[in-house]
């Protein structure tokens, strides 16, 4: 039987071949963290090779990205489908093994980690799912829902802003279940980081509220085995496993420095590397034992088993639970909400007073939350500013779990982080709340999200200069064109109530990215649609307002800046000028419909086309053309109430009227 070093060194071995093969990679994490690594997974992680999405699994997550050969490597000796041929094309076009872990890639990788201290919030969100889900489902002893969330962390993680909101938040409430186990080797790219990381890290998080286990050899498996032992006991506490390791362990020459770090080690040292560790196997060569006992097949099929067991049990005694908690793990909404939507879009369809989209969001979630249990909400310590507080909430508290919407305090980058881990946990459909101007704090977590096609939605209000007195610091201009420059995230700025509750269905059905929701402070005319208007509303384009004679031009608006362009052109058409308003809700998804349906919103011939939105102009010349215009904002806003800032910045109706006369007489 091979000893636990043994077992260990095949996780060198393999990351430092992967890397000198395609001569560029991370070996000094791996070969560090390997010994650590063999325990949790021979000892502790229950999982499935066979069956990586199966339901109970324990998360392992490795935020510090990295040092992906070392996951590589444990998925491929434990039985994975991830074959040695993949390791071999290790960071190579279209290959499992891309250079940082990504999940919609490989199978048995839970989350895509790379920019450092991502995946530990994740993780936290992961904890938060497991102990909501359980406080839902189990019963009498019939634990359906029972699973550690584990993660592997390096001091660039810990440095990352984003460490501390997850993590405080994390010991706020009390996530037991969450174990984290810190590679405390002091080095990173730029060598020791005593000089610019001096933190007492373990007291650090003590002060979060984290149980702590100090000064653990990494490389020694009892002292390991032992750490995790006193974490799985700990309640009402997340721990932090401070490990002591050499990165690059084994490595003569390169080991403990930051050589070790982020390059091939080299062809000289990798064959003193085998020698040192008596390794004398070919490269990608695992020997029949080695491999045998690492095999966890056997071990994950009967723990999966043994779960189908007590969830068949489960099933007999609480039929409707049961039924639900399948749904909602296949991500498959409930059937009620047909309905629920339908009366959202119905009363809205009905308003006819000026409301704040963010007020209409309100009434939305009001509506459907009833019927939506996987809906978890939240905002960064904005709820009533927000409307994120729908009626009927429940908010989680340590130890009280059986709630629907987290507090997530002044922490934007944090929630949405979380918010992603949530999603990758499956049955939760997540929702935050933040300013969109706070969206920039964000921006790499909502990135992502669209990445890993995860239905994340986020409520960004007060989004333009209709915010007003509190300035430009709060009044976001360039933000929404920000966002709609990351791939896969569809955002919609909503012209009223109707196009607002289009927006929320949207998002709620949308399984395969996330989605962005800019809603105003300030309130906004309802504008009348027909049933065909509405049908079309949900292209991301339609025409809203058609004169009675063929349009001489189109005004394209969205947002509270529609109304305006309704009453141009009703001033405009008074004067005996045809044109048309097409309210654009979501770009995104109008790109997506055919040509033949968007040229009959902007038809090709019809070029005397003007976009008004309260954000920066570039975005919009690639939908008005070179004969077009735009009125936008390309300076930052002004403090003052909203209707002078407005004034200010020219979106009145008599301004939008005179650019489209001139427009006109060109």
């Amino acid at each position: 039987m091979p000893t636990r070093f043994e077992l260990a060194n095949a996780i060198r071995a393999l990351a430092m071949d992967a890397v000198q093969k395609a001569n560029i990679g991370h070996p000094g994490m791996p070969m560090g963290m390997a010994d650590i690594a063999e325990v949790l997974w021979n000892d502790f992680l229950v999982h499935n090779p066979a069956n990586p999405k199966w339901v109970n699994r324990d998360r392992f997550v490795v935020s510090n990205g990295h040092g992906s050969m070392l996951l590589y490597a444990l998925l491929n000796l434990s039985g994975y489908a991830l074959p040695m041929s993949e390791l071999q094309n290790f960071r190579q076009l279209k290959s499992k093994t891309p250079g940082h872990p990504e999940n919609f890639v490989t199978p048995g990788v839970e989350t895509t980690t790379g920019p450092l201290g991502q995946g530990l919030a994740n993780a936290v969100g992961m904890a938060i799912a497991e102990r909501v889900l359980a406080a839902r489902y189990n019963r009498d002893g019939l634990d359906i829902v029972d699973h550690h969330t584990y993660v592997f962390t390096g001091d660039g993680c810990l440095m990352e802003g984003i460490s501390h909101e997850a993590c405080s938040l994390a010991g706020v409430l009390g996530l037991d279940k969450l174990i984290v186990l810190y590679d405390d080797n002091n080095i990173s790219i730029d060598g020791e980081v005593g000089g610019w990381f001096g933190d007492d890290t373990p007291a650090r998080f003590e002060a979060y509220g984290w149980n702590v286990v100090r000064n653990v050899d990494g490389h020694k498996p009892e002292a390991v085995k032992q750490a995790i032992d006193i974490a799985r006991a700990s309640t009402g506490k997340p721990t932090l496993i401070c490990c002591k390791t050499i990165i690059g362990f084994g490595s003569p020459n390169k080991q403990g420095t930051a050589a070790s770090h982020g390059s091939a080690l080299g062809e000289a040292e990798v064959a003193l590397v085998r020698e040192k560790l008596n390794w004398p196997y070919a490269p990608f060569e695992i020997p029949e034992a080695i491999r045998a006992g690492w095999d966890a097949k056997a071990r994950g099929a009967a723990a999966e088993q043994d779960w189908n067991v007590r969830f068949k049990d489960y099933a007999v005694k609480y039929p409707v639970e049961a039924a639900e908690f399948e749904q909602r793990m296949r991500g498959e909404l409930p059937t009620a909400w047909t309905a629920a939507i339908a009366k959202a879009l119905a009363d809205a369809a009905k308003a006819d007073k000026p409301n704040a989209t963010r007020k209409a969001s309100k009434a939305v979630l009001d509506t459907v939350a009833g019927v939506l249990p996987e809906l978890i909400g939240g905002s960064a310590d904005l709820g009533e500013s927000n409307c994120t507080d729908f009626k009927g909430h429940v908010a989680l508290r340590a130890g009280q779990f059986a709630g629907n919407y987290i507090n997530y305090g002044v922490r934007e980058f944090g929630m949405v982080a979380a918010m992603n881990g949530l999603a990758l946990h499956g049955g939760l459909i997540p929702f935050g709340g933040t300013f969109l101007v706070f969206s920039d704090y964000a921006r790499n977590g909502i990135r992502m999200a669209a990445l890993m096609k995860q239905r994340s939605i986020y409520v960004l209000t007060h989004d333009s200069i209709g915010l007003g007195e509190d300035g430009p610091t709060h009044q976001p201009v360039e933000h929404v064109a920000s966002l709609r420059l990351i791939p896969n995230v569809h955002v919609w700025r909503p012209a009223d109530a109707f196009e607002t509750a289009l927006a929320w269905k949207a998002a709620i059905e949308r399984a395969s990215g996330p989605t962005a929701l800019a809603l105003t402070r300030q309130n906004v005319d309802p504008q009348p649609r027909n049933e065909r208007q509405q049908a079309d509303a949900a292209r991301g384009a339609y025409v809203l307002w058609e004169p009675k004679s063929a349009p001489e031009a189109v005004i394209i608006a969205t947002g509270s800046e529609v109304q305006l362009a309704v009453k141009a052109a009703a001033q405009l058409a008074d004067k005996g000028r045809a044109v048309r308003v097409v309210s654009m809700p979501c770009a995104e998804v109008f790109a997506q419909q055919d040509a033949a349906y968007r040229d009959t919103v902007l038809p090709p011939e019809l070029r005397k086309r003007l976009a008004i939105e309260a954000g920066v102009s570039s975005y919009w010349r690639a939908f008005v053309g070179l004969d077009g215009d735009v009125l936008g904002i390309d300076s930052f806003g002004e403090s003052a109430p909203a209707s002078a800032v407005f004034k200010h910045f020219g979106f009145t109706v008599e301004n939008l009227v005179e650019r489209t006369e001139k427009l006109l007489s060109r």
